[in-house]
Parts: C-alpha cells; structure tokens; sequence
C-alpha cells in the first residue's frame, strides 16, 4: 500500500480534491498491482503518482511457496527491515493470512525463531496492510492472525490503524485475531476497542515458573494478571478467548500439566488450541501425536473445549514459530 501520509500530502502539493485518496484507497484494496489500473484517476495524476508515491512501503525480498500451497513471503522496508507474512489456504475455502506488527521481536520467546532475531522496529501501519495487500493481489483473502513476526500488542496503534482498513481488503474484523504472549496494557485497550476483533493469548505453560523459564515476558505479566486481563476482554467482549498452547517434549505436555491447565480456565472464557512445535534451532523436541490427543482429551475430560491446529508450511519455514527472516 501506498504510504497515505505520503500520499495527502503529494495530493494536495498538486491541488488535487480530497475524494482522490479515497479513490487511490479503493483500487488498492481490490488488489490492483498499480496505479496504471485506477481508470477513475485521471492519467496524468497517476503519472505524477507513479513518479512521486512508491506503490508499496515494502519490496518483496522473495518467496516460497509449501507443498500444502502455503505461501511465504519475505520483505525489506525501505530501511532495510526483514519482515516476513504468510498465505495459508485451507480445505474450506478459507484464505488467511499471518501477518507480523514488527521486525523481529524484543521479548525472545525460547521455542520462537523471531526471538532469536536482532529487534528491528515496530512496522507502520502502511507496512502492515502492504503484507496483506501484496496476497490479495494473488487471492480473495477473507481471514487475518497477528501471529507473525512480533508482539502486536506493543504495537497497537498501527495494528489497530491497519485493522480499520481490513473490511476494504475482503476481511472483516470479525474474522481478525490479535495474539499476544500477555501483554496486559494491550488487552485491555483491545477491550476497550469498539471493533471486534478476536483475542488469543500464548500461554504455553500451566505455571509461572516453567512459563518465566519459556517466556520471559511472565515475569512481567504473570499468568494470573494476564488470564484477569482475558476475563475483562471476555466481559466487554462477549467471545471467546483463544489459547495458544505449542507443545514441547516432555516440557509441558504431561497429564498432569493438562490438569493444571484445565483448572485455570474457565469453559465460559476460553477456547485451546494445541499447537504442534514446528522445528527451529531451540533445544526444544515436538510432541508426539499420542501425547497431543492425549493433552486434548484431558482437557475436554475436565470440560475446556480443544483442538489441534493444522500445520500449514512447516517446509518453507512459514509455520507457527518458525518466521526468522531467512530466505524461504
């Protein structure tokens, strides 16, 4: 997407009428690949357009494509910023997208490749939409997760910046997710927030000190501040709070653990989703299938509804996790 400040301030050094953004805006939005395309925009503005206004904040970097049709694509902002999103398609019809609020992330999350990334920045909301705009230029996508490179919640103005303009693409904010590890300051914006959007928390560990030992973030935010946060949203809301949950190795998938954690949420509140570890370089080992139904099926024996994600794009390096800024 066209940076808009940019873009105001360029239309109106040409004394153009304000409807012209809006315009520009609108054929953006459908996917067009440039101004060449805005038929209603008289040419010799989209000459100056051209000449004046970068098409797009990013530069795509490259791309691969997973045997499952999931699509990686790596950017650099005009600072030289890697920043990585992904096209997943779905046998359902769906087409979502990840996309990532900043390059890299400051809070090193131990079983997360974006963590052992050099923090970068917080992206603008302009670089935001232009991940989102880049694949609906390939496909009519209809499903948004803030679940790529980044904290979002730390980012909030342009994550929310960029989530007014979704509808425009073809997602509403209804089928848009926020992630976030738990930062509460966040949350409770996001409460406070009239579009609705959903909420998932990465939880991951069923008590503090194995989650601080995981997370470092729970020092923080401990588990119980963080789930009171949840609550909050959940009572302005009314929708349910989605848990991520990456399973690791004989870490934090025991029996015991799937206690644990069924006696930290309440049915009404919270939703899980189990999530198989994707490899990186951390000293992490994925659970085993059995281990994962078996988590699943403790869950739901103490009344917390569960499911496991599908794995999309783990060959390319796109799956949950595995977003590091390396060429696919």
């Amino acid at each position: 997407m066209v940076d808009l400040e940019l873009l105001h301030s360029t239309l109106g050094d040409l004394r153009q009428p304000a409807f012209r953004a809006a315009q520009v805006w609108e054929w953006t939005a459908r996917g067009v690949a440039g101004y060449d395309a805005m038929t209603n925009v008289p040419a010799a503005l989209r000459d100056e357009l051209t000449e004046r206004v970068p098409f797009s904040t990013l530069t795509l970097a490259d791309q691969a494509e997973s045997r499952d049709g999931t699509v990686k694509a790596l950017f650099h902002t005009h600072d030289g910023r890697p920043v990585e999103a992904v096209l997943m398609r779905y046998r359902d019809g769906r087409w979502s997208l990840c996309l990532s609020s900043q390059s890299g992330c400051p809070l090193t999350c131990t079983f997360c490749a974006t963590g052992s990334m050099r923090f970068g920045r917080n992206l603008t909301a302009s670089e935001i939409l232009d991940q989102a705009l880049h694949f609906r230029r390939m496909e009519d996508v209809d499903h948004v997760v803030f679940m790529g490179m980044g904290e979002p919640m730390m980012n909030l103005d342009a994550v929310l910046a960029a989530c007014r303009r979704l509808p425009d693409v073809g997602v509403s904010h209804r089928h848009t997710t926020i992630s976030t590890v738990g930062w509460v300051p966040g949350i409770d914006r996001l409460a406070a927030d009239p579009a609705p959007i959903r909420l998932a928390f990465s939880l991951h560990a069923p008590e503090d000190a194995l989650r601080t030992e995981i997370m470092p973030v729970n020092e923080r935010y401990p588990l119980a501040e963080v789930l009171e946060a949840c609550r909050r949203w959940h009572e302005a809301k009314r929708r349910p709070v989605f848990i991520e949950y990456v399973m690791l190795a004989g870490v934090n998938d025991g029996f015991g653990q799937a206690v644990q954690l069924a006696a930290l949420l309440d049915p009404r509140v919270f939703k899980v989703n189990l999530i198989p570890y994707n490899p990186t370089e951390s000293v992490y080992d994925g659970s085993g299938r059995e281990a994962i139904a078996a988590f699943r099926d403790a869950l739901e024996e103490h009344g917390v509804r569960a499911t496991i994600r599908l794995t999309r794009g783990r060959d390319i390096a796109a799956a949950c996790g595995q977003l590091a800024a390396a060429a696919g």
